[in-house]
């Protein structure tokens, strides 16, 4: 399957993964006319953050718009959850991009990374506030696709992904 037609799988009512902006529903599909030519348009509204965007049809699969994960990417990731934090020695900064990349892929397990890496329990070290606004921004992209491929609300999806993460503390 080509990358153009894959964009055109998308329906108005789909939920759909934004890589800047995590799970989104299509309202619909709308034809507007941007500096003289007729564009087809995505109409993708991100309820929670009271946002809606518009992407172009043709540019939907460059940018990364894919549909939900699979119910096993999401067993994946709930894996990825229960693994050792690996939290390399480089430069505060130099992580931070790294994990910023990581959020924006879109990517499920790769988010999974993230707040595995970056998930604190009560006895260890207290977290900068930018590792928190990461791991805060990672956890709503995990738990926001979760709750949208399992059909769950989002509390629900939140409290499933606490409790792997505290089983692995436990477990530690």
């Amino acid at each position: 399957m080509s990358k153009s037609s894959k964009s055109a799988e998308f329906r108005p009512n789909d939920y759909v993964v934004y890589p800047a902006h995590g799970v989104g529903k299509i309202l619909s599909i709308d034809e507007q006319e941007v500096a003289g030519f007729s564009l087809k348009m995505f109409v993708i509204s991100f309820e929670k953050d009271k946002m809606t965007l518009r992407v172009p049809i043709d540019k939907a699969s460059s940018i990364g718009m894919r549909s939900l994960s699979s119910p096993d990417i999401v067993g994946k990731a709930i894996e990825t959850l229960k693994g050792r934090a690996r939290v390399k020695r480089a430069m505060w900064s130099r992580r931070a991009q790294e994990y910023e990349q990581k959020i924006n892929s879109g990517d499920l397990i790769s988010i999974a990374e993230v707040v595995r890496d970056l998930h604190r329990n009560d006895d260890q070290r207290e977290q900068s506030y930018s590792e928190r606004q990461l791991y805060e921004a990672a956890l709503e992209r995990l738990t926001r696709e979760v709750a949208a491929v399992k059909g769950i609300e989002e509390f629900m999806a939140q409290k499933d992904v606490g409790e792997v993460l505290d089983q692995r503390v436990a477990a530690a």
